[in-house]
């Protein structure tokens, strides 16, 4: 992916999207917690099917990294609801129909497949820490062991107490 126009470190740009669930769900009400924030082009294809499939797997271990998992993609409520019941996803899929949270996080972008310039979802995962900023991006997202990838950086990093400090520091 070219130059994404966030870093490490950098506040996370909040939204407010619909899950698949019905429910509205805003970054910002989840500060205090961890947040797994990852893109992907299509529901219901191989490699996302994949990466949902993994994160699924590696819920309970990512809750008690004290993290949550939100899945992004253009898909409607109505797709999202058929992926995750087909697969028994345990998180929310949030749907993006005009890329405007695609768009602010950098992965909006033209791709190729087959020969045909588009543009579209690259995979790409955000871990954002309690406080709200950005503690990890991956850019390029090769599907195989990549939840694993994810797990180990959550469990690396410090919760927040109440008062929004890391636990153990002055």
């Amino acid at each position: 992916m070219a130059n994404l126009p966030l870093r490490e470190g950098m506040e996370a740009p909040d939204f407010t999207l619909r899950s698949h669930r019905g429910e509205t769900v805003r970054l910002s009400s989840l500060l205090g917690r961890k947040v797994v924030l990852y893109f992907y082009p299509k529901d219901d294809t191989p490699g996302c099917t994949k990466e949902a499939c993994a994160f699924r797997d590696s819920f309970g271990e990512v809750t008690e990294a004290g993290a949550v998992i939100l899945g992004v993609s253009r898909d409607d409520e109505t797709s999202h609801r058929r992926f995750a019941e087909k697969y028994g996803l345990n998180f929310l899929l949030l749907s993006d129909p005009d890329a405007q949270i695609c768009r602010a996080y950098g992965v909006w972008a033209k791709r190729s497949l087959y020969g045909r310039n588009f543009l579209g979802i690259i995979r790409a995962t955000f871990v954002i820490d309690p406080a709200g900023r950005i503690a990890a991006i991956y850019p390029k997202v090769k599907v195989e062991n990549h939840a694993q990838e994810v797990l180990a950086t959550l469990q690396k990093m410090p919760d927040l107490d109440l008062v929004g400090r890391a636990k153990g520091r002055a």
